[in-house]
């Protein structure tokens, strides 16, 4: 018969109880290491070498059990149970141990969290280099093109101008006078013959000892003398040589009459040029920092609902963060002064009384087509330059389709949240009225999109575009209280919309909040892929809005390698045209394959049914056409779940 472990003691009570004690406090120690780990592994599910915390945990729980069975020893001698215990203690420690080893290596690969700061730290940096190049090398390029635009213009005046050629000798005796200087002086060449060139500038021909002839034959700008007494301004271009051992001169002059105007225009233009580029990025900028401020403002007023003197204070932030937007509104209104005589205009109407005029401008191989919304819609604006702009942009249109296509000009009424006035913070949020003109044609580079509005930008061939056609719409728009976007996709065609006041009353507050509390809500993970930041941000926030848990990414590539590393990924969002080699297209049908039956949801400038027709996409397919409201963004997350649900 065994004995109990106690009997070792002596029953003493105080070595009995030491032991009890020591053993469960133990034992609960480890106990509770198990449970951490496992919470730690289920809810950690990106960690690497999980099993190796399993196989610790069974070995952490085999040790709280041996102590458990020290004490029970104390009483009853079951020392064969607990040799079994130690053996499988033992079993487990060694696995453990050989199994941690050869990890080890690998463990230590692993980047500390002072390792990852650095990267990131390296990465800002890199990326500031990278953006002060990209800004420095943009300047640089709008600095070249500006230069490029003055030389051309005054290059144009030189090859247009009327020159005159003058040959005097050494005494200022004038020996030639071609026709050219018989039309800019008025006399005929044996009117001057001879005579004191002198005599062709106001002044110098009473000057002492020719002087004046002298200054003549210095050549530079000077003021020419007519036969009628009038002056005008001239550029002399002179040259000397020799003729039989006598040096005579030979001097270009050229009219400054049209050089001269031109040269003040032109200075006024630049000067404007300058002034308007100069408030519109100081306005960017601003805009930007208010877009900040603004933000900030009201997420700190929504935080503060609980506490009412300081959400006022988060109030006054805001309210003069929009002062300060007003502010920068006149700054960008600064160049757009012409007279306007807005009156209310049926959209419907006016585009239906402008197809006989396209039809009868356009080529005959354009084809033009209408689309209205439901329902009345009506303007506040400028009848005769609203119809400048649309045919402005229906020429445009033209120039994109050289061999044909297809002309699009719709009306509807149109709304603008805070979440698009993020990204453009010059535009009011509210409704508009929508004027969109679209074509199937070649389409734009980002490149051109981003300088398409500015003065004298243009595509075209040197004489068949002036570049202000934009301008003239964009400047308009905004004068009007509106705004203009393009949306535009190589091969794919434009689309040009101009958002205009609306007349008539639309949704109150209250019907706005609480079509943002009825959107439908969600819970599952979606995978948004966006190379633009700005846009990228604002459509995370927005669907985190919505209840769901979000994964980014900058491009297609990026895109499938979270896909395939995520198994916790229930739906794709995705733009169609990405950089990178991976358009959204091709990212839904590799993310197809890797996940069949994966709910995707496409964001586009067009509405489906012309990508349809392009041959871009599926008639089931979901698009949410930019811009898009929270309630549209929240309904087709939900449409795309459900299609997924009934198809598989």
């Amino acid at each position: 018969m065994l004995s109990p472990h106690g009997i070792c003691l002596l029953w003493e009570p105080e070595l009995i109880w030491l032991h009890v004690v020591s053993d469960a406090c133990i034992a609960a120690a480890y106990f509770s290491i198990p449970f951490a780990l496992a919470i730690l592994v289920t809810k950690r599910r990106d960690l690497k070498f999980g099993w190796v915390y399993w196989a610790f945990a069974i070995f952490i729980t085999a040790c709280g059990l041996t102590h458990v069975l020290s004490i029970y020893t104390l009483w009853v001698p079951i020392y064969g149970i607990e040799g079994i215990v130690k053996a499988m203690t033992a079993v487990a420690s060694v696995f453990t141990a050989g199994a941690l080893w050869p990890l080890l290596p690998k463990i230590l690969t692993i980047p500390s969290p002072f390792e990852l700061r650095q990267v990131q730290a390296a990465l800002e940096v890199e990326e500031t280099k990278s953006r002060d190049a990209t800004l420095l090398l943009a300047q640089v390029g709008e600095a070249q093109r500006a230069m490029r635009e003055s030389v051309t213009r005054l290059t144009a005046v030189v090859e247009t101008a009327v020159d005159g050629v003058i040959l005097f000798d050494a005494q200022n005796r004038i020996l030639m006078f071609n026709p050219a200087c018989e039309r800019l002086f008025g006399y005929r060449a044996g009117e001057v013959m001879n005579r004191n060139v002198g005599m062709l500038m106001p002044g110098a021909a009473n000057t002492a000892s020719g002087g004046g002839a002298r200054y003549f034959a210095t050549g530079g700008e000077a003021m020419g003398l007519r036969k009628d007494g009038s002056t005008f301004p001239m550029d002399l271009s002179v040259g000397e040589a020799n003729q039989d051992g006598e040096p005579i001169f030979v001097g270009i002059v050229h009219d400054l009459t049209t050089r001269k105007l031109t040269e003040q225009q032109l200075q006024q233009a630049q000067k404007m040029e300058t002034v308007g580029q100069l408030s519109g990025g100081i306005a960017h900028d601003f805009n930007n920092l208010l877009t900040v401020i603004i933000g900030n403002a009201e997420h700190l007023s929504d935080q503060l609902k609980g506490r009412p003197d300081l959400r006022r204070f988060a109030d006054d932030i805001c309210l003069s963060g929009e002062r300060g937007a007003e502010l920068t509104q006149r700054l960008l209104a600064f160049s757009r002064r012409q007279l306007l005589r807005p009156q209310a205009i049926d959209c419907r109407e006016l585009l239906e009384s402008m197809l006989k005029l396209l039809k009868r401008t356009l080529r005959e191989n354009i084809e033009i087509r209408t689309s209205f919304g439901s329902g009345t819609i009506m303007t506040f604006a400028d009848r005769a330059q609203l119809e400048s702009a649309v045919l402005n942009l229906a020429l445009n249109a033209q120039d994109a389709m050289p061999t044909g296509g297809h002309l699009t000009l719709s009306t509807e009424l149109a709304s603008i949240d805070e979440d698009y006035r993020a990204l453009h913070p010059e535009v009011a949020s509210g409704g508009y009225t929508l004027i969109s003109v679209t074509d199937d044609g070649e389409g734009m580079t980002p490149e051109v999109i981003e300088h398409a509005f500015e003065p004298f930008f243009t595509t075209k061939e040197v004489g068949k575009g002036s570049g202000l056609g934009l301008s003239m719409v964009y400047g308009f728009a905004k004068q009007s209280d509106g705004h203009v976007s393009i949306y535009s996709e190589t091969g794919l065609g434009t689309t040009v919309r101009i958002y205009l006041p609306r007349i008539g009353t639309g949704p109150t507050p209250a019907e706005t909040l609480e079509n943002e509390v009825a959107a439908p809500r969600g819970y599952e993970t979606i995978l948004i892929a966006e190379d633009d930041p700005f846009v990228r941000s604002s459509a995370i926030l927005r669907v985190e809005a919505l209840g769901y848990r979000v994964v980014a990414a900058v491009n297609g590539k990026e895109a499938l390698q979270r896909l395939r590393v995520d198994p916790g990924i229930d739906m794709l969002f995705t733009d169609i045209v990405m950089p990178g080699g991976v358009s959204g297209w091709e990212l839904a049908e590799q993310a197809r394959r890797i996940r069949p039956g994966l709910p995707v949801v496409f964001t586009s400038g067009y509405a489906l049914e012309t990508l349809v027709e392009q041959g871009r996409a599926q008639a089931n397919s979901i698009i949410l056409t930019k811009p898009y409201r929270n309630a549209e963004l929240a309904q087709r997350l939900r449409d795309a779940f459900a299609t997924a649900t009934v198809t598989s």
